[in-house]
């Protein structure tokens, strides 16, 4: 790296710390580095939240994510309503629910689509979940589930204990591999079992 190089990065680096003071601190800089957090670790607490959801005939709710200790949960984040990797994905879950999750098992699909597009898709498709709204993708970036510079998901799945820690992670799940959900059945039947 030339002299110039590096001069030209510190000043970009100064840039950016002072456009996070000077426009709001800790909420500028949580949007400015999305995509660069990790993933929690398993064996970690959860980072809790709340977000609306919408399901079958358009019902809509807010979630929020400690009040279900207690339960095992599953968060899948997506990158979008109706697309061919999310829908291979979801109606997966739907038509296998009982094999992947079977029962007191909540299902929580997470992406940045708006309520209005969750609400119209889950009709269609008769999802037995409600879909999650996370437009400024805050959520995603807590689990580590942003890419950078882009305003979708990236498709990453999280099983929680009963106790609200996280049990199994994939940060790259195959909506079309069966691999990724013999090992996501596996996980879950491991967290309702402890």
């Amino acid at each position: 790296m030339t002299r110039n190089d590096a001069r030209r990065r510190a000043m970009q680096s100064l840039v950016g710390v002072a456009l996070v003071i000077a426009v709001g601190g800790r909420a500028a800089h949580a949007q400015m580095s999305a995509g660069s957090r990790p993933a929690p670790d398993t064996g970690s607490v959860a980072p809790d939240f709340i977000l609306p959801s919408a399901s079958m005939n358009k019902a809509t709710s807010v979630v929020k994510l400690t009040a279900l200790r207690g339960k095992v949960v599953v968060i899948a984040f997506y990158p979008g309503d109706k697309t061919t990797g999310c829908t291979a994905e979801l109606s997966k879950f739907r038509d296998e629910f009982t094999r992947l999750f079977g029962d007191g098992v909540v299902v929580l699909p997470i992406s940045a689509d708006g309520m209005a597009s969750h609400a119209a898709w889950s009709d269609e498709m008769h999802f037995p979940f409600a879909l999650l709204s996370d437009s400024a993708q805050r959520v995603a970036a807590d689990y580590g589930s942003t890419i950078a510079g882009r305003a979708y998901d990236n498709r990453t799945v999280f099983v929680i204990g009963k106790d609200g820690k996280i049990r199994y992670r994939n940060l790259r799940f195959g909506a079309l591999s069966e691999t990724s959900y013999s090992e996501l059945a596996a996980a879950v039947a491991a967290a309702k079992a402890s």
